[in-house]
């Protein structure tokens, strides 16, 4: 499946000209995100970082990140993946509480294009991953200046925790 992600309607972001990802199912429970990036690479702020790693608040800068609902209740994770591929992943039992870390082992990858930037992410889903999918990312350009990008938006500051940011559903895994 592929998605376009739409820029928050109060950001601003001269950097970047769109965000896609592509999501796929990988073997028995696995997941592949690939978010493609088209802009201008030169004027983001993307710290580079030896090697992967777990890392908390990567929000702060920029991330793409992927919440999946647990069933229909409403619990949900939240994976963020940096540009640095360093990563972080939580469960949350409720609309921003409850928050506990998950365990995650990505396999990240990261590459420049002439339009502008790749991240693959490919990791195990959680057993109790229901199906709602929210897709989203944080842009910081050089000036500091962060935009807020997801499939949908609530009214109001940017919130990819918000229910109507679950935009998508898990694509269906694929038979032989």
């Amino acid at each position: 499946m592929h998605y376009a992600l739409k820029l928050h309607p109060d950001s601003r972001c001269e950097a970047v000209t769109a965000i896609e990802v592509k999501a796929a199912r990988t073997g028995e429970g696995g997941l592949l995100l690939s978010y493609v990036l088209n802009g201008n690479l030169e004027a983001l702020r993307i710290p580079k970082a030896p090697s992967p790693e777990r890392r908390d608040r990567l929000w702060e800068h920029s991330c793409f990140e992927a919440f999946i609902r647990v069933g229909a209740g409403p619990a949900y994770y939240e994976f963020n993946f940096a540009p640095s591929r360093q990563w972080a992943a939580y469960r949350l039992e409720d609309y921003r509480s409850g928050m506990t870390p998950a365990a995650l082992d990505p396999d990240i990858e990261v590459g420049s294009t002439r339009q502008g930037l790749v991240l693959s992410a490919a990791f195990q889903l959680p057993p109790d991953a229901g199906a709602g999918l929210g897709l989203s990312a944080v842009i910081e350009e050089e000036n500091g200046r962060k935009s807020y990008w997801a499939l949908a938006h609530p009214p109001g500051e940017p919130d990819f925790h918000h229910k109507d940011c679950f935009a998508a559903e898990l694509p269906e895994m694929r038979r032989p």
